[in-house]
Parts: C-alpha cells; sequence; structure tokens
C-alpha cells in the first residue's frame, strides 16, 4: 500500500499529558488497553495480522523543535526525524515519528540511523538494556496533519469505503526510552482503521 501526495514530514504538534481519568474517561476499554501497553506494539500488531509491515514516509536530520523538547532532548539538539506507517494485512494501522538524537546513534546504537523498514519496535524490545519511561496521551483533530494523512490514506484504501472521510479525532501515546543510556522519543497515532477501534 503506498502512500500518495504525503510530505515529509508530517509532525505531530500536540499537548501530550500523562494518562489520568480526565482524558481517559470516554475512551473504550480496548482504546484504553492499547493506548497503555508497556510493551511492544510491533510485536501486538504482528499477533493480530499475517502481514506486517513498515512503510517509511522519510528520514531527515533536523534540529529538535522547542515544541517537541522534553528532558532528554534539548530545543535545537541535532536529531534524526523517522515517520512510518505500520501495516497489518495492507491495513494502516499506525504512524510513528520517532526522534533520535544524533548523540544517541553512536556505537551499538547506530544501526538505529539505518533500519530502512526494519521495525523500531522491534529493535527497542530485543536489547535487554531498553528502559521505557512513562506514557504520554494526546487526541488529534480531523484538520491536524496526522488526520489529513488519515484522511489520505482512507481516500486510497478502497476496502474502508465504510468509513471513508469520517476520520474523527484520532489517539496516539509516546514514550521516552533509553537504550543503552542514549534517550529517544517515539510517538504513534493509532490510525481509524487500527484494531484500537474496534
Amino acid at each position: 500500500m503506498k502512500y500518495k501526495n504525503v510530505n515529509f514530514p508530517i509532525t505531530l504538534l500536540a499537548q501530550w499529558n500523562l494518562p489520568s481519568n480526565d482524558n481517559l474517561s470516554g475512551l473504550s476499554e480496548i482504546l484504553k488497553d492499547w493506548l497503555l501497553d508497556e510493551g511492544s506494539l510491533t510485536a501486538r500488531l504482528k499477533s493480530h495480522s499475517l502481514d506486517f509491515k513498515v512503510e517509511v514516509i522519510g528520514e531527515e536530520k533536523q534540529l529538535c523543535s522547542e515544541a517537541e523538547a522534553c528532558d532528554v532532548i534539548n530545543t535545537g539538539e541535532p536529531i534524526l526525524v523517522r515517520e512510518v506507517i505500520l501495516y497489518c494485512d495492507d491495513v494502516p494501522q499506525v504512524f510513528a515519528r520517532s526522534l533520535l538524537p544524533l548523540k544517541s546513534l553512536t556505537g551499538n546504537t547506530e544501526a538505529l540511523a539505518h533500519l530502512g523498514e526494519q521495525p523500531l519496535g522491534q529493535v527497542l524490545f530485543n536489547n535487554l538494556s531498553l528502559q521505557r519511561q512513562g506514557l504520554e496521551l494526546s487526541s488529534f483533530a480531523a484538520n491536524s496533519s496526522v488526520g489529513l494523512l488519515a484522511k489520505s490514506l482512507l481516500n486510497q484504501t478502497e476496502a474502508e469505503q465504510n468509513v471513508k472521510n469520517k476520520v474523527n479525532d484520532l489517539w496516539g501515546r509516546r514514550s521516552i526510552f533509553i537504550l543503552e543510556n542514549k534517550p529517544l522519543i517515539v510517538a504513534e497515532v493509532f490510525l481509524p482503521s487500527a484494531f484500537a477501534y474496534k
């Protein structure tokens, strides 16, 4: 499944918040389960499909914006931005945006800069040194950059006619990962056809 007319980077400008009763109220139990699952999303998606694949939208060295900076990545710090779509049986499930500080891409972790269509999650969770800090959540409106991406993907997926042009708020989460004492950030947004919304 190839995306069309997708401009990289999509970005994810959001107000990220720790999970709480306030921001989880009204969400289905299955969506909460997917959002709060601290295991490997890649492994979970693979368990739900016969054909899992990663499509790279783009990778580019940038300077971290103030909007995406956090405790472990400073504003203006050089990073590698990686954006991908995760598919299960040709159905787009997740948009993922990873921020990899260039200072983290040394030694054994340099391979993270050359993943191609290999899932980042698989590499992370196969490393025994991996530590995951707390999850943060956010919703994204239909007119957000990822909402427009979702609509574009639906328009290209003939099997999704029943939800075509019906992109409601999407939900995502992000985490700081520490791999061999080096930080990186991964944000994942569940697309309209995701198992998380079933």
